[in-house]
């Protein structure tokens, strides 16, 4: 690969980051709302009494958020943040700090995202491929249409089906949350099966409604493939089935499936949002919900920006790494 091209695109990155986290920091002060005061009258309210004295209280956080100065200081002191990775406080349970409340919340969501996704991703490619394949076995085509029916379903509608079937109707699994109530978070294998537990059903959920999605785009790739000259020329030569299956078709009609998955795990720091809320896992998911129905304006910059930046690093680490899968791409000039 040219080092010039490679200097572009991550220049190119780095602009894109830039443009997005100005977006970021812009648009939730838009609304117009003052999440200090919205927060301390919700407070007052539920004390059941006016506080006195409460614009004071109002200027003094303020002033600690640094939401009193111009719209510019506050810009460029988040743009120095950024460099840092300080996204400030909390304002609506301080003194938390967000890096703190987001670093709490990746193991979760990464464990849940992460194995669901790659899970889907395998069994949905190797079905897809089998679909696509004229002598595959018979009994394998019998499982594309509940396949598709499934990914036509949202998540969290699966997983509310999935919640009452196996959590309410047969109490198989537990209903929702990370782990038992009360339950003090350990590195013990019983609190690790437990956590387990937890897991299944939002995964479950996950799970079954993207397989039909993987499997059916690399059906289409594997019937394209088929008709290539080298599969044919393959077959003349009278190269074995299980080589002709995996060297050449499913090698080559993989590639746009792991473009797909690139991006799909770009976004998995944004989180699962409704299907975090559905089963109550303490996943960056919930933890964005909760930070949009505050108005916590740091909280949601800061796990914004790190979905962007993850999503961006997919899309670069793509770009470079493709030329590796496959030998016919390349980005040197010829001639």
């Amino acid at each position: 690969m040219r080092i010039d091209y490679l200097i572009r695109r991550i220049f190119f990155f780095f602009v894109i980051v830039w443009l997005a986290a100005t977006v970021n920091f812009f648009l939730p002060r838009l609304s117009g709302q003052d999440p200090i005061r919205d927060k301390l009258m919700y407070e007052a309210t539920i004390g059941g009494s006016v506080q006195s004295g409460l614009e004071e209280i109002i200027k003094v956080y303020e002033e600690k958020f640094g939401l009193n100065q111009p719209l510019y200081v506050q810009y460029f002191n988040y743009l120095r943040d950024l460099a840092r990775f300080d996204f400030n406080y909390s304002i609506a349970h301080y003194p938390n700090r967000v890096i703190d409340m987001f670093m709490g919340a990746l193991p979760w969501t990464i464990g849940l995202l992460g194995v669901s996704f790659l899970v889907s991703f395998f069994l949905g490619t190797l079905l897809g491929a089998l679909f696509g394949w004229p002598r595959a076995p018979r009994v394998i085509q019998w499982l594309f249409p509940p396949l598709i029916t499934l990914h036509a379903i949202p998540y969290y509608l699966l997983g509310l089906v999935l919640l009452y079937l196996l959590s309410f109707y047969v109490r198989w699994l537990p209903s929702g949350g990370g782990y038992p109530r009360g339950a003090i978070p350990e590195y013990s294998w019983k609190f690790a099966m437990d956590v387990a537990r937890h897991a299944i059903l939002p995964a479950l959920s996950i799970i079954l409604a993207q397989i039909g999605g993987w499997a059916l785009g690399m059906r289409a790739m594997m019937v394209t493939t088929r008709g290539e000259d080298y599969m044919i020329f393959a077959e003349a030569k009278g190269l074995s089935e299980r080589t002709l299956f995996m060297r050449y078709a499913l090698r080559n009609a993989i590639l746009p499936q792991v473009t797909g998955l690139a991006l799909v795990l770009g976004y998995l720091i944004s989180g699962a949002v409704l299907v975090e809320i559905v089963f109550q896992y303490p996943g960056i998911g919930t933890l964005l919900w909760r930070a949009i129905r505050e108005t916590d304006y740091f909280l949601v910059q800061g796990i914004v920006f790190f979905s962007i930046v993850t999503i961006g690093l997919a899309t670069l680490l793509l770009d470079i790494v493709y030329p590796l899968l496959d030998p016919r791409i390349s980005y040197d000039k010829k001639g």
